[in-house]
């Protein structure tokens, strides 16, 4: 039996926080869908984006479910924005946020399926970014 515990956190250490890109290639499924594809590469594509924006960027497991086939994590993460973020310019902001991935694995402990949901709603805000709801009917 595979330790999808120890593979999930295996995953953040490695590829999340080390940038260690080969553990990518052995934890990742090539059918795992991904960043405008699917496999290692695409996996990477999401965390090689997010380290040019961030790249001292790290994250910290706050807790850790792991159940059959599957692991549910909730993290932490902070990083000082020193590269393009999307449509912000370069800040030298630091950005705290939370979120958690769901992660599920096949038999070999490859990640064949990964979904997370964190706050880029407040990582905007934390760059200085102002949200103004769009301009309606009259107003518009």
């Amino acid at each position: 039996m595979i330790d999808v515990e120890a593979a999930a956190r295996r995953f953040i250490a490695d590829v999340w926080n080390a940038g260690r890109e080969e553990s990518a290639y052995e934890l990742v499924a090539a059918d795992c869908p991904g960043l405008g594809g699917t496999g290692p590469e695409a996996a990477l594509a999401w965390h090689r984006d997010r380290r040019a924006a961030f790249p001292d960027l790290r994250y910290k497991i706050v807790e850790l479910v792991a159940a059959g086939d599957r692991v549910a994590v909730h993290w932490r993460a902070a990083g000082t924005q020193a590269g393009q973020f999307g449509p912000v310019p370069p800040t030298n902001r630091v950005v705290s946020y939370s979120g958690a991935s769901f992660l599920r694995f096949d038999a070999a402990g490859r990640i064949v399926d990964v979904w997370s949901v964190n706050e880029l709603f407040q990582v905007l805000q934390q760059l200085g970014v102002e949200m103004l709801p769009p301009l309606t009917g009259s107003g518009a």
